[in-house]
């Protein structure tokens, strides 16, 4: 893997985020204060502070959908995908775009799915059978 990336944001709720990050996304968590938290966010860390969500809209044009800009994500093994899509789905989480399969038979085929983190910070997990495949063109 190369090396991890570290994104630092805000949330608006400390005990809300420890709950999402740390409970329905399963995320180990790492150093912490009263206003911020680190987590292992599938092998990259995530500095959660306490303060303004940055703001988004939905202008970024992919396929048939406008999708929210800025969001964070991450791309997995499509077993990996499919065990956070099914545990997502069991917490009743809201789907900005649910859990689907796009660009189907291109070398970039991959599932997706957006949703949001309590302090509507945008976020896409990607999907691929063949990791090698994710900077395919």
């Amino acid at each position: 893997m190369p090396t991890p990336f570290h994104f630092a944001f805000n949330v608006q709720d400390i005990k809300a985020a420890r709950h999402f990050y740390g409970g329905i996304l399963s995320c180990p968590e790492g150093r912490s204060t009263d206003t911020w938290i680190d987590y292992n966010f599938f092998g990259h860390q995530l500095s959660l502070h306490l303060g303004e969500p940055f703001k988004t809209q939905a202008t970024g044009k992919v396929g048939n959908h406008l999708v929210p800009m800025p969001h964070l994500g991450v791309v997995l093994p499509m077993a990996d995908w499919t065990v956070l899509a099914e545990r997502l789905q069991d917490h009743d989480i809201s789907f900005v775009i649910p859990p689907s399969l796009r660009f189907e038979g291109d070398p970039g085929e991959q599932a997706t799915m957006f949703f949001r983190d309590p302090s509507g910070n945008p976020i896409e997990v990607k999907g691929f059978k063949d990791m090698a495949l994710v900077f395919a063109a």
